[in-house]
């Protein structure tokens, strides 16, 4: 079994830590039932990406299951901690996760503080190109937790490992009404007619950062970006894809279940509108 990597810095409830060290009790709510929320953002030349609509969305997964608001500050805390506790990284990725607390074994919580955990570590920036593949199973997007970033991502285990056999380097996941949905850790979009096209949230993804700021963006700089409902079968016959997710920032998608698909004029227009802006500052 692999050990941990040194790279890795953790903080935890105030404190850092190493990254082996016993920090969280076996009842963790988080551990036991994946009773939590995280986040997760991007790290170039030692600085984070769009710290704040990160956590912003964090309060509203914490409020979808029920838990308290997390103070901001406690958080970018913790991230100050791992990322000046050593030099800093031309790319990388920072995550940090609240979880229930102290539970019991069930799904029954106790009233308990709730756990605070940020860690770090340096990360390969993601290849030029992806591929994708469709997976049998679907993303219910009735479901309880749909749209928010749990900690429960079995799920996403499984489908991504399907992917990876069949060559692919990302899951794409219908909904139960047969549209196209998400990734396991990111969103997608379409070409099709000239129009840019993703998924709207009540298809049950997860309302994407980056997918977020492709839609501001692209709409501002005049690209035709909407949110509209398509069958899964669109990757079949559609123009351009491309994904969106904190460390893949716009990426092309030059295969969809083994059929070729070229990086098209308005993919290429996304990802250049997204790094003229990206550039503009940290915190979008």
């Amino acid at each position: 079994m692999n050990s941990v990597p040194n790279e890795v810095r953790v903080w935890v409830n105030g404190t850092l830590i190493g990254p082996d060290t016993p920090s969280i009790a076996a009842v963790d709510h988080g551990v036991t039932v994946g009773d939590g929320v995280f986040e997760t953002c991007k790290i170039v030349d030692g600085q984070p990406f769009a710290v704040s609509r990160h956590l912003l969305r964090m309060d509203r997964s914490l409020a979808g299951l029920g838990l308290d608001g997390v103070d901001h500050d406690l958080i970018r805390e913790g991230i100050d901690a791992v990322l000046g506790a050593g030099p800093s990284w031309p790319f990388g990725r920072l995550r940090w996760t609240v979880t229930g607390g102290l539970g019991p074994l069930g799904s029954d919580r106790h009233v308990s503080a709730l756990t605070h955990i940020v860690t770090a570590s340096p990360a390969l920036r993601p290849p030029p190109t992806v591929s994708i593949a469709t997976v049998p199973w679907v993303r219910n997007e009735r479901s309880a937790t749909a749209g928010l970033k749990t900690t429960s991502y079995a799920e996403n285990v499984v489908a991504l490992a399907a992917a990876q056999r069949s060559g692919a380097n990302e899951a794409i996941f219908a909904n139960s009404r047969g549209e196209l949905c998400e990734g396991t850790g990111s969103n997608i979009f379409v070409v099709m007619d000239g129009q840019v096209l993703t998924p709207p949230l009540d298809s049950g993804c997860l309302a994407g950062i980056s997918r977020e700021l492709v839609l501001e963006w692209g709409r501002e700089a005049g690209l035709p970006v909407h949110e509209r409902a398509v069958p899964l079968e669109v990757l079949a016959t559609c123009d351009e894809v491309f994904l969106t997710s904190s460390l893949k920032d716009v990426r092309p998608v030059t295969a969809a279940d083994g059929r070729e698909i070229p990086v098209g004029p308005l993919t290429t227009r996304l990802a250049e509108v997204w790094e003229q802006r990206s550039l503009e500052g940290m915190d979008p």
